[in-house]
């Protein structure tokens, strides 16, 4: 074992730049490096020397010397891999909850840092990105462009064209691509990286895990090593990747799913999109902003699985904006050839020069060795628990992705506080009964609570209304009625049960509706409440309104 000091490192990221440069050293078995501690433990063969490894730590731009630390203390690496110390003592025999972590994302972060925070001793393991999908390759990249494309549809079309001149936009996706991968950078590095290397009570180990027992992992380090980490507790965070359906000949072919579509520096000239719910549609109407022809292919209707008029307004939104939605349509072959994809489909043959294939996501559990420690699979993969995130395994928990929860980073951030609450001792569950989703098309979709045919389905009566915007004044100023309000309410007691919108920043309104719902308000309660006038929130309390009056009959604002 060689300990180094390392000057100049000011981030997470010069750690892993250190760590990696360390790593390629021929006879560096592993390094674990803390910018935080301006130290590096490297476990190296015999013959590698310090003036070696300082040397490739200047060449990656920083300045390595022998580290003049205590001879009894228990190093990084030794912490890291939970090796006993010089004197004999390793991670948890002070006591400490031996927590075990497998991910980086949203559910793994907060229940690292929530059991950390409950003072046990963790230890967290990624084979790939820190950060997991949401800020590297999701909901951050995603939204990125999905803003600039927005940005560039109101510089050549808006509803006040006829005062405004419009210009078509000259797109440089390679530019709006660094733009967007520096705050992709930016936000890993201040919200994973960084945080991870400041907490004393988290250790990093970069490689991969699988169960060889009911309280131990396997994991073979990137740089090679295999080692065992024992736990007491254990949460499995391992997310979820894109599902490829079994299209004959498609796997042959060089389609995209949503990770190389958002890594694109190209726009292609025509782009077919198989998939109709949130990443397909949000991602097809971003690429056709930017200038792609694109065609959606539905094997049903767009965002089948919510309120019908969801799909009917979004696929009218996306018409008007030259986008082609193909319904009932299914691809029943894929090939590729001179540049070009062509799908066979049951409406006929369609040609495209990039194909995009978003039909889901599936869940990473396949390489866990699971059934080493007890946890149970539906029939998809996905990890079963229960409302506390545990699993059918004792002391082994899960969250997010990889397990059937929806799969929102907000749900899989919840769900992994509470698992670490319960590791540690307490009692957490997770109620999902109002929690808001959004699709960020334009006009966005929000839902909360039940849709009429899910309230029907669970036994419950309804009285519905539906507003359309322009009964809503924000939206007549602003020359964009697409889309509505519906408030679904209990049949008698008149309590709020499930809003659906379809509007202009849809998202920004439906937390209120949240709210409502879960304060168990009433309709008319609803419609009494003070809402800011020409704000598009003020649209529930109008749409409220309809329960007991004609809001045609309202003076502008009236209460």
């Amino acid at each position: 074992m060689m300990t180094l000091k390392i000057d100049g490192m000011t981030c997470a990221s010069c750690a892993e730049h250190v760590r990696q440069a360390l790593e390629s050293v021929p006879g560096v078995r592993s390094a674990a490096v803390s910018w935080s501690k301006a130290l590096a433990e490297v476990m190296v063969d015999g013959g590698v020397s310090h003036d070696t490894l300082a040397a490739t730590v200047a060449t990656a731009g920083y300045h390595a010397r022998v580290a003049d630390v205590p001879t009894q203390s228990t190093g990084l690496l030794d912490k890291a891999l939970g090796r006993p110390g010089v004197a004999g003592k390793r991670s948890g025999d002070d006591g400490a909850l031996r927590v075990a972590v497998i991910g980086s994302g949203g559910a793994a972060m907060a229940a690292a840092l929530k059991a950390a925070e409950n003072g046990a001793q963790v230890t967290l393991i990624e084979r790939g990105t820190l950060g997991g999908t949401c800020v590297n390759v999701g909901c951050v990249p995603s939204k990125i462009m999905i803003r600039a494309a927005h940005i560039a549809h109101l510089r050549q079309a808006s509803p006040f064209d006829a005062g405004i001149s419009a210009v078509a936009p000259v797109i440089d996706r390679s530019r709006l691509l660094a733009q967007q991968q520096a705050r992709v950078d930016e936000l890993r590095h201040g919200k994973y990286e960084g945080i991870l290397a400041s907490n004393p009570n988290i250790n990093v180990l970069h490689g991969e895990a699988h169960f060889t027992g009911s309280h131990a992992l396997a994991v073979t380090l990137t740089a090679g090593d295999e080692l065992t980490v024992s736990f007491d507790r254990c949460l499995i965070a391992t997310g979820a990747t894109a599902a490829v359906p079994p299209i004959p000949r498609l796997k042959e072919t060089p389609y995209w799913t949503s990770t190389e579509a958002l890594a694109s520096d190209v726009i292609p000239k025509r782009l077919a999109v198989i998939g109709s719910s949130v990443v397909a549609l949000e991602l097809a109407q971003a690429f056709a902003r930017q200038g792609s022809h694109v065609t959606v292919l539905a094997r049903h209707t767009l965002l089948y699985q919510e309120d019908p008029a969801i799909g009917e307004a979004i696929t009218a939104a996306f018409r008007a904006e030259g986008i082609e939605v193909l319904t009932q349509t299914q691809a029943s072959q894929v090939s590729h050839a001179e540049n070009k994809f062509v799908l066979t489909t049951n409406h006929g043959e369609l040609r495209a020069e990039q194909l995009l294939v978003a039909t889901g996501r599936s869940p990473n559990t396949s390489s866990l060795n699971l059934a080493s420690a007890g946890a149970q699979l539906d029939e998809r993969g996905a990890i079963l628990i229960d409302s506390g995130m545990r699993t059918s395994a004792p002391d082994i928990y899960a969250a997010g992705d990889c397990t059937s929860q929806p799969q929102f980073v907000y749900v899989a951030a919840a769900a992994g506080t509470r698992a670490a609450i319960n590791m540690t001792g307490g009692d957490a569950r997770l109620n999902l009964d109002t929690m808001p989703a959004v699709v960020f098309t334009e006009p966005q979709v929000a839902t909360v609570g039940y849709s009429e045919a899910q309230a029907h389905q669970a036994g419950i009566e309804t009285d519905s209304r539906t507003l359309t915007l322009d009964h809503v004044p924000r939206a007549l100023v602003n020359f964009d009625t697409r889309g509505f309000i519906k408030l679904v309410a209990e049949a008698g007691s008149g309590r709020l049960i499930g809003v659906q919108a379809v509007a202009p920043e849809a998202g920004e309104i439906i937390q209120t509706a949240a709210i409502a719902i879960r304060a168990k308000m009433t309709v008319q309660e609803l419609a009494d409440q003070l809402f800011p006038y020409l704000t598009m929130v003020e649209g529930l309390k109008l749409a409220a309104q309809t329960f007991s009056k004609d809001v045609t009959q309202l003076s502008c604002c009236a209460g």
